[in-house]
């Protein structure tokens, strides 16, 4: 009978151990970025990523109808002339790139990857 009540009282103890909340404070969970835009913080890149001229993309490659030619022509001519940093620091560096770009040019997410595949180790920047 002790061995049944012990049971009895250790399940009641566990079942009661999962219902009540946890004690991670909810408020802290919470993400301490800015909703909305907001530009990516400097996290070493050795250009001014904010400071590129981006027109030669934004001025050749049409937001409403993308076309793949227009479009990587000028990402090369763009990006290019970065790629040993980009390659180097493709995770600060080109995420600032591509979301600045993206905020210049109001391009989808996405797009560039889409249009500009040209094999298993990216663009050819041969003869950029």
């Amino acid at each position: 009978m002790g061995l049944r009540i012990s049971f009895v009282l250790l399940l009641f103890f566990l079942l009661l151990g999962i219902a009540t909340p946890s004690f991670i404070d909810y408020d802290r969970l919470e993400t301490s970025v800015v909703k909305g835009r907001s530009l990516l913080p400097d996290n070493g890149c050795p250009f001014d990523v904010k400071n590129i001229n981006y027109t030669i993309v934004t001025s050749q490659c049409e937001r409403s109808h993308p076309s793949a030619k227009p479009c990587c022509t000028s990402l090369k001519k763009l990006t290019c002339k970065y790629r040993d940093q980009l390659n180097q620091n493709a995770a600060t560096c080109g995420t600032q790139l591509f979301q600045n770009l993206r905020l210049k040019g109001n391009y989808p997410v996405g797009l560039f990857n889409y249009l500009c595949k040209e094999g298993e180790h990216g663009l050819d920047c041969e003869g950029y």
